[in-house]
Order: structure tokens, then C-alpha cells, then sequence
């Protein structure tokens, strides 16, 4: 077990985890984060993308060690409750379901 700091959303965080583990396990279960999902574990269906250096990134595949000091930024750090992005948006406005959370995290998180 190492301790890491991880900026993600705005925030900073300490953890003490293994350095080996997969990013999506420390959003999802240290920090309390649920967009990006557990889909496939292989990095093709795109249910753990998170935004890293600009880019988009599957965090099941990514060790929590490759971040360094890079901010992350999850689904949940698009928009505000107050404030949606358009993409968040557009979802509720069209009443999608959970059934299509795969699907929004996917395409709302990959490059136009």
C-alpha cells in the first residue's frame, strides 16, 4: 500500500491504496464516484472513461500509479447540480434511463 495524492474534479485526495490498482476501483470504491462503470474490465466498451490530460481514458486498464499529478475529471465533474453541462442536460431532458448510462458515459466522454 502506498500513499498517492490524485486530483480529480477539482479536488485534491490522499489514499492510501495500492499503487497497482486499477484506477476505475479507486474513483468507484475509495472516492465514492459512480460515473465512470465497470463494463467489460478490457478497456473496448467505454463505461470507465474519465478525461486524463485532455484525453479520454479507460480507467479500468490504467493503473492508479500512471496519474502523477494530472487531474482527472469524471463524469460527476462536468457540471453542477446547479449548473449542468449540456451533455448532462440533454440526457435528463430527453428522460433517459440507466439502461443508457453506458452509453452516455461513452460517447459524452470521447472526443468529438
Amino acid at each position: 500500500m502506498s500513499r498517492i495524492t490524485l486530483k480529480v474534479n477539482g479536488a485534491e485526495r490522499v489514499l492510501t491504496v495500492d499503487r497497482e490498482t486499477p484506477l476505475l476501483f479507486v474513483l468507484n470504491d475509495e472516492l465514492g464516484l459512480r460515473g465512470p462503470r465497470f463494463g467489460c474490465g478490457m478497456a473496448q466498451c467505454g463505461a470507465c472513461t474519465v478525461i486524463l490530460r485532455g484525453q479520454v481514458v479507460r480507467s479500468c486498464v490504467m493503473p492508479v500509479s500512471a496519474m502523477g499529478n494530472d487531474e482527472i475529471t469524471t463524469l460527476e465533474g462536468l457540471g453542477t447540480p446547479e449548473k449542468l453541462h449540456p451533455i448532462q442536460q440533454a440526457f435528463l431532458d430527453e428522460d433517459s434511463g440507466e439502461w443508457r448510462r453506458k452509453c452516455f458515459v461513452t460517447y459524452s466522454l470521447s472526443p468529438s
